[in-house]
């Protein structure tokens, strides 16, 4: 749906989606209706979504919650090449302390107020 609001001809559309479903690991699920596919996989295909108009900022809220820890860490592995190479900002929500380790940046946030800032060591 993204592209098509964007007016690109359908076989850029084509082309853009399948690259970014297998981005995910599901361009061979391509063909199947929401109703047919795990949480896990939906969670894919709404990452994808978010993805496919390659935006400046992606704002994720738990965006590995209902993915086993390959996926978990495939989909991160995706996240930290589109962070680089497309300059992607990625503001991370998650309950998941090894995901937030993982990131350039930790902000903490208890009771609505955030209480500490930890850039990692080398992070830029």
């Amino acid at each position: 749906m993204p592209l098509l609001i964007g007016k690109k001809k359908p076989a850029d559309i084509e082309r853009q989606a399948k690259a970014m479903l297998q981005a995910v690991g599901l361009e061979h699920r391509s063909h199947h209706r929401p109703s047919e596919l795990s949480g896990g996989e939906r969670q894919r295909v709404a990452i994808a979504r978010a993805l496919v108009n390659k935006p400046r900022l992606v704002l994720a809220d738990e965006p590995t919650g209902n993915l086993d820890a390959r996926n978990a860490d495939s989909i991160f592995q995706l996240l930290g090449e589109l962070n680089v190479a497309q300059r992607t900002a990625f503001l991370v929500v998650t309950h998941d302390l090894q995901l937030a380790k993982r990131m350039s940046r930790q902000l903490e946030m208890r009771d609505g107020r955030l209480t500490a800032d930890l850039t990692l060591m080398g992070a830029e």
